[in-house]
């Protein structure tokens, strides 16, 4: 029998295809372009393995797209019909059960399924990988950490992929405020694994939330071979670079970027997009004209309203929406929102606390409702991470809250809020926050001035 890249047993019969699958795992720890060509050739080479099958179909999921959903089944499909010509390992049935799971509308059922596999062999770097994918999406930062440090003694520096492994450790600890451990960790995983896009991001992360901008554009910039053989992630490493420059004060570079790099490919994939309407939203909060922006990406979001497969993405596409001015279309993603929270699966929990409130909020924000968007925002913010993504994605939601307090004159609560956001962000206050606490203390000095007349 042979075994992949990642030391594990595979029922392949062909040395072709178990280097195929190996390419399929290195595309996939590096967010590489050539991850769906090795499946595409897996495939062909080996059409009845139960895995490659699955692997299809979780990426599927992953994509967040209501039109890749019978894709996805059909791929269920096939990896069942897979399975009952039988011999395919306890590994490639727990990834097609945790298939069965994601499919029945329980992303966590198939974190359980794959966190199984990665009991039967702790060095299995995809299936830790895929768990860390899985809670991402589904805003379970601790159970990230966990997860990899459960199995790092099992993968240290002689395993083939630890710089991978110590990549998404650096992420994990970012996320759970771990900012020291987690710029060392980053810094090993690129040490390792030049091309590990993810570490690299783990540290531009850490650099963001500690207020530590320059040393952040540095890091990207100097870092080019960690990222520019990536699939649509480089979007989001640019992305991360405008974030660092907008922090600067730099509106030039952060539009330059926008127009030359982050959207040099106009997709509708939910990443791409989330990072173009979560960039425009936080200039257009600095006051910043981003003038004919905003319809290319309200065009798309108007198509996506009925989606339905992910609140992080639903509230991205709000943004835009909002930004926009499509009231109607905006009504319309509401509504939707509101009835997937009737559904009975994980995405249904998550539209009716927080989605629902924070579509309400986000659409009342874009009306200049600006004491309705404080309120229902104020009450999805508890839940905030429940929706998925980063601290950092889901900062333009802590953002628009802060701003709709400011603008309603909710002076006291929104220090409160700023206050924990500096806490959360290790204590220093960004370029954001201090422009708002400086107004602040402006309007309750004109105010003391006033009273004392």
């Amino acid at each position: 029998m042979y075994h992949d890249i990642c030391t594990c047993e595979v029922s392949l019969t062909d040395s072709n295809a178990v280097s195929e699958w190996n390419g399929v795992i290195l595309g996939v720890l590096s967010h590489g372009q050539a991850a769906p060509v090795h499946l595409g050739k897996l495939l062909e080479l080996a059409p009845d393995w139960a895995m490659a099958h699955a692997i299809k179909g979780l990426m599927c999921f992953m994509l967040a797209r209501r039109e890749m959903v019978p894709v996805a089944i059909q791929s269920q499909q096939e990896a069942h019909r897979c399975l009952a010509l039988g011999g395919a390992t306890t590994r490639e049935r727990l990834w097609c059960a945790a298939l069965d799971e994601w499919i029945a509308g329980n992303p966590t059922g198939a974190v359980a399924r794959v966190e199984q596999a990665l009991l039967l062999n702790r060095a299995d770097t995809i299936s830790m990988k895929l768990s860390h994918g899985i809670r991402f999406m589904v805003g379970d930062s601790v159970g990230m950490r966990a997860s990899v440090e459960a199995v790092l003694d099992a993968q240290g520096s002689d395993h083939e992929l630890h710089g991978y492994v110590m990549g998404c450790h650096a992420f994990a600890l970012e996320e759970t405020g771990a900012y020291s451990e987690a710029e060392r960790a980053g810094l090993i995983a690129l040490n390792y694994a030049k091309d590990d896009a993810w570490g690299l991001h783990a540290v531009a992360h850490v650099y963001d939330m500690t207020h530590r901008t320059q040393k952040g554009i540095e890091l990207i910039d100097g870092n080019h071979t960690a990222w520019s053989h990536c699939n649509n992630f480089r979007f989001h490493v640019w992305w991360h670079k405008a974030l660092l420059h907008l922090d600067q004060g730099d509106v030039a570079q952060v539009l330059s970027l926008y127009d030359t790099k982050i959207r040099d490919e106009k997709t509708d994939d939910y990443r791409d997009f989330s990072n173009a309407s979560s960039l425009l939203m936080r200039l257009e909060l600095e006051g910043v004209d981003v003038g004919h922006r905003w319809t290319e990406l309200a065009d798309l979001a108007e198509t996506r309203t009925d989606d339905g497969c992910l609140v992080f993405a639903d509230l991205h596409y709000m943004l835009a929406l909002s930004g926009d001015k499509r009231h109607d279309a905006a009504e319309r993603l509401t509504a939707r929102v509101a009835a997937t929270a009737w559904d009975t699966g994980e995405p249904g929990i998550t539209s009716q606390d927080p989605g629902l409130a924070a579509a309400e909020g986000l659409a009342a924000f874009g009306e200049a409702n600006y004491s309705g968007a404080f309120a229902k925002l104020l009450t999805a913010q508890p839940r905030f991470n429940t929706i998925g993504g980063s601290h950092a994605q889901r900062d333009v939601f802590q953002r628009v809250l802060i701003e709709s307090g400011m603008r309603a004159g909710k002076l006291d609560e929104t220090e409160t809020l700023l206050k924990q956001r500096n806490t959360l962000r290790s204590g220093e206050p960004d370029a954001f926050a201090q422009t708002r606490m400086d107004m602040i203390a402006k309007v309750r000095a004109s105010q003391a001035t006033v009273a004392a007349e």
